[in-house]
């Protein structure tokens, strides 16, 4: 079994700054892709940004500049920066990693539970 624990969310004003962290525990044998998405009231979800094991990075336009991924492939854990944060920032933001899990030869999709980020005008 798989657990992604967020971390990191709560309430902001517009302009400042959060960090997120999700950390992945359980019988992992290898992490791929991990990244961030976001869901707003109404909306679908969306993708944040992502980064590689060898730590090419991807990221929606509505955030490039403002937001930063990373991650520790030792701790097998991924980082999401946000600054200069907005309104329209405003969502739960999930975490997600592509991991193998004890002995199976392919990537599954993991899923965190979620940590709201609310961003005050």
């Amino acid at each position: 079994q798989v657990q992604l624990v967020e971390s990191g969310g709560g309430l902001v004003q517009a302009g400042g700054s959060l960090r997120l962290s999700c950390a992945a525990s359980g019988s992992i044998r290898s992490i791929n892709n991990m990244g961030w998405y976001r869901q707003a009231p109404g909306k679908q979800r969306e993708l944040v940004a992502s980064i590689s094991r060898d730590y090419s990075t991807n990221y929606a336009d509505s955030v490039k500049g403002r937001f930063t991924i990373s991650r520790d492939n030792a701790k097998n854990t991924v980082y999401l920066q946000m600054n200069s944060l907005k309104p329209e920032d405003t969502a739960v933001y999930y975490c997600n990693a592509e991991v193998k899990i004890g002995i199976a030869y392919a990537y599954v999709e993991r899923w965190g539970q979620g940590t709201l980020v609310t961003v005050s005008s």
